[in-house]
């Protein structure tokens, strides 16, 4: 622009009534359509459905743990129910009696984390994100490979360790008989 002239009218230094070509316009337009269409198909992944452990094929662990968060945290101490079954679902709860502090489902290909009472609850399918020990834990105890960082070990009796080197983050525990 230019600047007002002696009518007080602004004026363009380009006589062109539009600075943008009709090919920029269109463009644009298709940009923003597909955006918008993006959004709209994308959504939530819905709450898993409640898990029947007491139905057949389930098998239950009950234990104490000692969960020390990554990033400095202070350590927590709880009881641990896992239950897994023959289809590699499961279901891991550590809670201090009555609250639950994280919970971790994984169930036909979909999984869920919740820490305290629904406070933070993250979803989604395909495979559980690596950076929680509670979707590491079914899997050390079955004695499958662990993802980057995290290692397992059996300690006397019933006792195990989970740690990931990388954050500091561990998760000792036993389960009873």
């Amino acid at each position: 622009m230019k600047g007002a002239g002696e009518d007080g009218q602004w004026r363009m230094e380009d006589s062109r009534p539009f600075p943008f070509s009709t090919f920029h316009l269109l463009s644009s337009l298709l940009v923003i359509t597909t955006v918008a269409l993006l959004q709209a198909g994308c959504r939530t992944a819905e709450p898993l459905p409640a898990i029947d452990v007491s139905a057949p094929g389930w098998h239950i662990l009950q234990g104490q743990a000692v969960w020390k968060p990554p990033q400095n945290r202070p350590e927590l101490a709880g009881d641990l129910v896992l239950a897994t079954n023959a289809n590699g679902n499961f279901l891991v709860q550590f809670s201090k009696t009555p609250f639950p502090l994280a919970t971790a489902e994984y169930v036909d290909h979909e999984w869920e984390i919740q820490f305290g009472a629904d406070k933070h609850v993250w979803r989604g399918s395909g495979n559980p994100p690596d950076r929680f020990p509670w979707f590491q834990l079914p899997r050390a105890l079955a004695g499958d490979d662990l993802n980057d960082g995290w290692k397992f070990e059996r300690r006397f009796g019933n006792l195990w360790r989970l740690e990931n080197s990388r954050t500091g983050e561990t998760l000792a525990g036993e389960f009873f008989p």
